[in-house]
């Protein structure tokens, strides 16, 4: 990363080491990595640096006490949101899901370089992974719509487990529009969250529904 490049990177808020508490300085290093690699690797856009911090890393902190037992991350990609929930929630069992080599290795040096003992990264497609315990929760971020989405998401969860999708502000249009896809894999208590009021510059929206 150039000098110029170092001054687009926004300046870390201060809500973030509230947020991260004692895991704020793997925060800073996994965002000062995708800061510097991020664009050449792929992982995020050149516009992304001026709001990396608000935009990103903390769009995908403030949802990490929704999580508990094991999770799954689909389409972990640049590890929004898996390697960033991961660290603020070392207590949780994260499989980051991603059928992308190139992402892998990615996601892969980041949990060594953090030393993550709470992340296991796994290269597949999220409708070829099989686990026949299936996990607490099914996470994904910014991966696709919920029609498309869910089909692929809810056989990854056990019975009583839920899904939570970070979303944009579009996602009640999504929910209106995957309601068939609701049905045939029994999602109970849909419903949008909005997290970060008051808290955070950009506020994240979470669909939550239970698996049955």
């Amino acid at each position: 990363m150039t000098q110029a490049d170092a001054a687009e990177v926004e300046v870390e808020p201060a809500i973030a080491g509230e947020l991260f508490g004692d895991r704020i300085d793997l925060a800073r290093q996994f965002t000062d990595s995708l800061a510097r690699e991020g664009e050449e690797r792929g992982l995020i856009g050149p516009l992304e640096l001026p709001r990396l911090w608000t935009r990103h890393i903390l769009n995908s902190v403030i949802a990490a006490p929704l999580f508990h037992g094991s999770v799954a991350d689909i389409g972990s990609g640049a590890g929004l949101p898996g390697v960033v929930l991961a660290i603020a929630r070392p207590d949780v069992q994260w499989t980051l899901i991603e059928p992308m080599e190139r992402r892998v290795t990615w996601l892969n040096e980041q949990v060594a370089g953090l030393g993550l003992s709470n992340v296991e990264v796994l290269r597949a497609r999220a409708e070829d992974v099989r686990r026949p315990e299936g996990f607490d929760v099914v996470t994904a971020r910014a991966v696709s719509a919920l029609r498309t989405l869910i089909p692929i998401t809810a056989p990854l969860v056990r019975d009583g487990g839920e899904l939570a999708f970070l979303k944009g502000l579009n996602v009640s249009n999504e929910i209106d529009a995957a309601q068939k896809a609701i049905k045939k894999h029994r999602l109970s208590n849909v419903r949008v969250e909005v997290l970060g009021e008051g808290v955070l510059a950009e506020t994240t929206r979470v669909l939550r529904a239970t698996v049955r």
